[in-house]
């Protein structure tokens, strides 16, 4: 393999294992008959980790800002080597899988994962929670919403090319920057492989924080994706309730032996509007993202796009105003006619009343929509 290989590894307060780490990684290059160089990231050690890896043969940067993410952006920035692979330096990934990791490069693969459970755990590496509810639930979550076919997506040990660090684009300073860079690489269509790694015992303390940690890839597989955060429950509501207030508009309703009444058709009407909120936040979110290049368009934005535009949300809206504006007026005059006596126009009102919300919001939505695009557009 012609390309240099550098292996960066983040430390924070790991002398008992970063030279180690770092000698191994070297070995492996060199039984791999590859280049490269082994660079180490400080993140503010106090315990000599740094002095212990330059005397192992590393290059050795030291990064401010505190985090796993921070630490690898800038681990890459400083990387020379075509293919970076990525690591830990507490000793828990065996580098004897590197030949592995540069083989699926060479097959044409853009971003090779490890997996730990295709390889072999040592008993006491991984906690059974992370092993069997952790891992599993957040791997899960992240095929399901995005679709990676990743086994183990929060594996530490990875290679990647480094001409699509640009597609990766990499922001999170944290934890959830693991998550980050496969949910990318997958919206990016990058070819994605996967190779068996041993997962040992690690040496030192872990900076693991089991409920934070994970909270943080939980928080951030769900705010990025405004479909399934957003669009999707607040769909389901707008149907849900339009279904309730449309069919109990004429007046009650027997199913299934059961009375649906006025207090069915106020809830219908109360998830109309929550849904059709829900689901106007969910475009903001992903127009915005869009605009600011955070995430490239897909499927449901494009779709949106075809057949929308900001004159045809402001028509829509002011027709259906000017829809629930007739049935009150219709209602007012029935109860002038009748000489201002008994009033019993609950539905048509509740309707009337949803109608012209949802104009508005209509309306009012349409103007932010592209006020988004208009503020935050580049200039050319």
């Amino acid at each position: 393999m012609s390309e240099g290989v550098s292996v960066v590894l983040p430390c924070l307060n790991e002398v008992d294992s970063v030279a180690s780490v770092v000698r191994e990684a070297k070995r492996a290059m060199d039984e791999a008959g590859v280049a490269g160089e082994v660079i180490v990231v400080d993140n503010g050690s106090t315990d000599g980790s740094a002095e212990a890896a330059i005397a192992a043969g590393a290059r050795v940067i030291n990064e401010r800002r505190r985090g796993y993410g921070s630490a690898y952006m800038r681990g890459f920035a400083e990387a020379e080597g075509e293919v970076i692979v990525m690591a830990d330096a507490d000793g828990s990934y065996d580098f004897s899988a590197l030949p592995g990791f540069l083989d699926r490069i060479r097959d044409g693969d853009d971003l090779v994962m490890g997996s730990r459970f295709k390889g072999r755990i040592e008993p006491g590496a991984m906690p059974w929670t992370h092993r069997h509810i952790g891992s599993p639930i957040l791997s899960g979550l992240l095929n399901l919403l995005y679709r990676t076919g990743i086994e183990d997506a929060h594996c530490g040990m990875r290679a990647f090319r480094r001409d699509v660090l640009p597609e990766l684009r990499l922001r999170m300073p944290g934890m959830e920057f693991a998550s980050e860079m496969v949910v990318n690489a997958a919206r990016a269509r990058l070819r994605i492989g996967e190779v068996p790694v041993n997962y040992r015992m690690r040496g030192g303390k872990s900076k693991l924080r089991t409920v934070p940690d994970g909270w943080r890839h939980l928080r951030f597989l769900m705010l990025y994706s405004p479909t399934h955060l957003f669009l999707v429950p607040g769909l389901a509501l707008l149907l849900i309730g339009l279904v309730l207030l449309v069919a109990l508009l004429p007046g009650p309703v027997i199913v299934l032996g059961r009375l649906f009444d006025i207090h069915v058709m106020v809830l219908g009407a109360l998830l109309t509007l929550i849904g059709f909120q829900v689901l106007a936040i969910g475009l903001y979110a992903k127009t915005l993202a869009v605009t600011l290049r955070l995430q490239p368009m897909d499927r449901t934005l494009r779709a949106l796009r075809a057949v929308f535009s900001l004159e045809r949300g402001l028509a829509a809206g002011a027709l259906l105003f000017v829809l629930g504006f007739i049935v009150d007026f219709w209602i007012a005059t029935e109860w002038a006619a009748s000489g201002f006596g008994p009033l019993n126009a609950v539905r048509p009102a509740l309707f009337a009343l949803v109608a012209m919300l949802l104009g508005l919001q209509t309306m009012f939505s349409s103007l932010f929509l592209f006020a988004i695009e208009l503020q935050v557009r580049e200039p050319a």
